[in-house]
């Protein structure tokens, strides 16, 4: 039997962010603001959701296995402590980057901000992917799949609107069809209305036609969208 998995979706959504937003600073030109600016924007909402939810991960995962494997999760607190230390050189980059002038040194510490960001994406892949073979593996081990939802509804009850949003909408752009359909399908059968309209708009927003008309075909039966 396949035990719940619950780092999938949001790791889905964080990798998402992070394979887009090294394409779109592999494609800029430094020294046009018009092209600097949405992009660093990007890499700072990305700093700054990895931060979180590694504060997250922190209070609500670890210490559900830190009566049981301490060494564990010494291990991976020590390693969130590096993953901040790698957002904050990426932070210092960008801050040292509003202050330039001269295209020549735009240019050079672009390619700065750049080297360090792909220095970011590959710890936090490596990272995400240990969490999911190595704490996936601990939590089935002392959980049953009923207490990791709970932990999960936990993660959701604490988090503000606006960043639940964004998460949410990275998590769209990364979910496959089927994939999105059980996922609104269970906030259909669980939360409010206005929750699952909210997510139907997101999903009108982000998912291109035809695979809109997929989903919709499968969780309203004919329903419009929420206006």
């Amino acid at each position: 039997m396949q035990r719940y998995n619950l780092f999938y979706m949001i790791h889905k959504g964080l990798r998402e962010m992070l394979y887009t937003t090294a394409g779109q600073l592999q494609k800029i030109d430094f020294t046009v603001s018009e092209e600097t600016e949405p992009v660093f924007n990007q890499v700072t909402q990305v700093l700054n959701l990895f931060d979180k939810h590694a504060h997250t991960e922190d209070h609500f995962v670890l210490t559900a296995i830190e009566t049981y494997e301490p060494s564990v999760v010494n291990l991976f607190e020590e390693e969130h402590v590096l993953d901040h230390e790698l957002s904050n050189k990426l932070r210092s980059l960008l801050t040292m980057f509003d202050g330039l002038t001269l295209d020549a040194e735009k240019t050079e510490l672009g390619s700065a901000i750049r080297l360090a960001f792909t220095e970011f994406l590959v710890f936090n892949l490596n990272h995400m992917a240990k969490e999911e073979r190595v704490l996936n593996q601990l939590l089935w081990n002392y959980y049953s799949d009923e207490e990791l939802h709970g932990i999960t509804q936990q993660i959701i009850a604490q988090l503000p609107p606006e960043q639940m949003q964004e998460y949410s909408t990275w998590m769209m752009r990364a979910l496959s069809n089927q994939e999105i359909i059980g996922w609104l399908k269970s906030i259909k059968d669980n939360a409010p209305d206005f929750v699952f309209n909210g997510m139907l708009s997101l999903a009108e927003k982000e998912l291109p036609e035809d695979r809109l008309q997929t989903v919709l075909s499968n969780i309203t039966e004919g329903a419009l969208l929420a206006s």
